[in-house]
């Protein structure tokens, strides 16, 4: 499967910050916005005890806004590392160079959102986080639901969890939507819901990790497992980007 994921030389390097540097800068993080964001939203979490305290684990959420890392980040006292989009990592200007010191100094993971062979070497230096040992979220549905529904999963949560044994925990948010609404920068009160489901073990498709059929049902597994703890509405289609006419693309 490595074979297929590659390496993309187009993605940035990783940061110089050091594993344990970079979890101390995210920790101060957790420390300090952590008890904020309860303050303000004072937010509900049902089934934290699902998620390992040990070991590598992915983390499968809905997403509804750019809130929802802040959400996600409630869930387990671990260091988790999500991915974020490329152009984060290569900002320019004093806005975008402090973007991208922050998303290299925690650690989190560059991804190629162009699709094909540039979005699967993106999920490499994801592999690298589970073969740690740690935390690594991904959002399946690769962008931000148009307009609060659930979309048809992306295949890159099946291919990391397939390659690496690990378990995946699906992740419902609820009402983060209302937050901070696409198309809007300035974010407002609202009740927000997190639930958190039993781990899924995919070990019975050991070794069927380049079965396109196998991909497409570990994937629709993971994204039923979310439609339960939402209640959302499933569209088995693609999510469009804000901005955008296409759909992604298997």
């Amino acid at each position: 499967m490595r074979a297929i994921i590659g390496c993309n030389p187009t993605l940035p390097p990783p940061g110089e910050t050091t594993g344990e540097l970079k979890t101390v800068l995210y920790k101060t993080l957790q420390w300090t916005a952590a008890p904020t964001i309860k303050l303000i939203y004072r937010p509900w979490i049902d089934g934290k005890e699902n998620i390992p305290e040990t070991g590598p684990v992915i983390l499968a959420s809905n997403h509804l806004s750019v809130a929802d890392h802040y959400f996600l980040g409630l869930t387990t006292k671990r260091h988790i590392a999500t991915m974020a989009k490329i152009e984060y990592f290569t900002g320019a200007g004093l806005k975008g160079k402090l973007i991208s010191s922050t998303v290299k100094a925690l650690g989190q993971v560059a991804v190629d959102r162009s699709g094909g062979r540039k979005s699967a070497a993106s999920l490499e230096p994801s592999l690298e986080v589970l073969e740690e040992g740690r935390v690594f979220a991904i959002f399946p549905e690769g962008t931000r639901s148009p307009d609060g529904r659930l979309y048809r999963g992306k295949p890159g949560v099946a291919r990391l969890a397939l390659t690496s044994g690990a378990p995946v925990v699906p992740i419902g948010l609820i009402g983060t939507e209302k937050v901070l609404p696409i198309g809007e920068s300035r974010p407002r009160v609202a009740p927000v819901g997190v639930r958190v489901g039993k781990p899924l073990d995919f070990a019975r498709y050991k070794g069927m990790e380049n079965d396109r059929v196998v991909i497409r049902a570990v994937t629709d597994e993971v994204m039923d497992a979310i439609r339960r703890l939402t209640g959302q509405e499933y569209v088995d289609k693609y999510a469009k980007r804000a901005g955008s006419s296409k759909e992604g693309e298997d």
